[in-house]
């Protein structure tokens, strides 16, 4: 049950936790937006268990995360209907707050959950068996392996950045991707638009610093300024057209959330050897491809 205490007159609920378990170990070519694709397609988040509550991310494959792809699972509880998302604090989170903020942060006994905490509901994952993953057009929650694809899917556009999609991580993704493919004279197929969008400056600039740019001109994708760019209908990456067909790293595919087209939801390697192949295809299945 939701706990509740008064204050004055006033009556506060806190709302009801449900714990997530990440068992396993992450496949190489899994990212944490491939988990939470998973996850959305589990009957307990399709059925509402998720509503309202605040998710408790835990387990040996969140331990292993950093915090770039913890905030991806914590980025898209929103998606998942919940109010928020926790993982609790450890030296990874001291790492990045010294390194990234410039802050001395120390851990205290406090900053996780109680030992036999009661929760509204758990449901564990093994992410080992988790591979590549998809949400078909129209919900988050139409989740389907890659390679559980019954047809080849052509795309007209792939969009990799916003907020979930936009990190230093997700920017390593894509570059070795497209790494890859610059090294083999490999280019972004045509009639296919490629966009990658930093998600703040401070990401761009990493980019720079990393010479990321190089590669992604390369493939022929374009680079957009830092902005929330095509998950909230601003700028390129959005479908102008009913027939078009978009894989997208952004959060949400909702119909007409990017244009009028259909919006495939997929983690960053995956838009990006799209891009490459014309089709719905992951990184491992482009480099198979190749004689």
């Amino acid at each position: 049950m939701a706990n509740a205490f008064m204050t004055g007159a006033i009556r506060l609920t806190m709302a009801e936790s449900l714990r997530v378990r990440l068992e396993g170990v992450l496949r190489p070519d899994v990212m944490a937006k491939d988990v939470v694709l998973k996850l959305l397609s589990t009957d307990l988040i399709r059925s509402g268990g998720g509503l309202g509550r605040i998710f408790d991310f835990t387990g040996p494959v969140v331990d292993a995360m950093s915090i770039d792809e913890r905030a991806t699972l914590t980025n898209m509880v929103a998606e998942l209907g919940g109010l928020t998302g926790l993982c609790a604090p450890d030296a990874e989170t001291v790492r990045f707050l010294k390194e990234r903020r410039g802050l001395d942060f120390a851990l205290e006994d406090w900053m996780h959950s109680d030992e036999g905490a009661s929760y509204a509901g758990e449901v564990t994952l093994d992410c080992s068996a988790i591979g590549p993953m998809l949400a078909r057009p129209g919900d988050p929650g139409n989740g389907v392996p890659v390679d559980e694809l019954d047809e080849p899917i052509k795309v007209d556009i792939a969009y990799g950045g916003s907020c979930t999609a936009g990190k230093r991580e997700d920017f390593d993704r894509y570059y070795e991707v497209a790494r890859w493919a610059a090294d083999r004279g490999l280019k972004v197929a045509p009639g296919i638009e490629l966009y990658l969008q930093c998600g703040t400056v401070q990401v761009r600039d990493y980019c720079l610093q990393q010479g990321y740019l190089q590669a992604f001109e390369a493939i022929g994708a374009e680079m957009l300024g830092p902005s929330c760019g095509a998950c909230g209908q601003c700028g390129p990456g959005v479908s102008s057209r009913d027939d078009q067909v978009t894989i997208s790293a952004i959060n949400r595919n909702f119909p007409g959330r990017g244009g009028p087209g259909k919006t495939w939801l997929a983690s960053p390697p995956t838009v990006v050897a799209s891009a490459i192949a014309g089709r719905i295809m992951t990184f491992e299945a482009l480099i198979a491809s190749l004689p």
